[in-house]
């Protein structure tokens, strides 16, 4: 197998759970790296083990940090990263713990992978997603935040679960960045094609928008730490786009340059992922009221990029 994808703290929650599902698509070899050495190993172990059963042939192995070396050329290299967000605790929270994660995992990115696309998924995401643009001087096509393909996911799932219909009718569209300052969009947000907004009460839109807005709070509190299954399986989405080129529209966070309104921050928006990571930007028309939201969603990713001075 001729790709590698290597995924930097894959011994935890979400990173074990994008290792998993790209070596059970045979999507590549893949790389789990982790602090955590012996239970890097074994998570991967765990993982190989079940590719006969999957009737997956990738080959998985796993190292920690001082082994960095066991991930050079990979293709992609996803980083997972990073203090999980406990009960109370905001993602700005996690921003200087999480950034000084940032500055070492880079450093051997660009060491041993530097023609990689990296997908970072560590909290605060689009923060995070700038400091690793900026950490490794890589063009801005090969840095891509993974988000809007999680928010999206959910707010699916919460229409799919009002409507008591299939998950599988409903497409819908986030933009901004990652955080209760997101903004779903329910007039290009479908089921069969047929706008939500023909279909619901402006109230249970409303509601399911402020859902969609804190589903990540939601689940950590139901469960006591960050969600991990569906972060994985959105991080792994990506990486098949990219790997199989694709093509596929999907909402990520990316360095913008004028698109929205927007310049020099990384924000949630629609673009084409294929080989060469972010092969187009998609702009769409916004209303007032959908522009002056994202405006507010970009200025507190500012505040956060401000203070850790990228």
């Amino acid at each position: 197998m001729n790709r590698k994808v290597t995924v930097v703290g894959g011994a935890g929650n979400v990173g074990s759970t994008v290792a998993r599902a790209i070596a059970q698509r045979e999507l590549a070899e893949v790389v789990v790296i982790d602090i955590a050495d012996t239970k890097a190993a074994g998570v991967a172990l765990d993982i190989y083990e079940s590719c006969p059963i999957e009737g997956s042939a990738s080959r998985v192995i796993g190292v920690g940090t001082k082994d960095f070396a066991e991930s050079a050329n990979s293709d992609v290299v996803v980083i997972t990263s990073g203090m999980p967000r406990k009960p109370g605790m905001s993602r700005d929270d996690l921003l200087n713990v999480n950034y000084k994660i940032m500055q070492d995992v880079t450093s051997e990115i660009v060491k041993y992978s530097p023609n990689c696309i990296i997908v970072p998924v560590a909290n605060p995401l689009d923060a995070m997603s700038q400091a690793v643009f900026k950490l490794s001087k890589f063009p801005r096509d090969r840095v891509i935040g993974m988000a809007g393909v999680l928010d999206s996911a959910r707010m699916s799932t919460f229409i799919a679960m009002e409507l008591n219909v299939s998950v599988e009718n409903v497409s819908s569209f986030v933009l901004g960045g990652h955080g209760d300052t997101m903004v779903p969009l329910p007039r290009y947000t479908t089921v069969s094609g047929i706008p939500i907004t023909e279909l619901m009460a402006e109230d249970r839109i409303k509601a399911i928008c402020d859902r969609t807005a804190n589903g990540g709070a939601e689940i950590t509190k139901l469960v006591g730490t960050s969600a991990w299954y569906a972060p994985g399986a959105s991080a792994a989405l990506m990486v098949e786009a990219i790997l199989k080129d694709q093509k596929k529209i999907m909402p990520c966070s990316v360095y913008l340059q004028g698109e929205y309104g927007i310049s020099n921050l990384f924000v949630g928006v629609p673009v084409k992922l294929g080989a060469k990571g972010v092969e187009q930007i998609i702009q769409i028309k916004l209303t007032a009221d959908e522009q002056a939201a994202f405006n507010k969603s970009a200025g507190a990713v500012k505040e956060l990029v401000d203070v850790i001075g990228v």
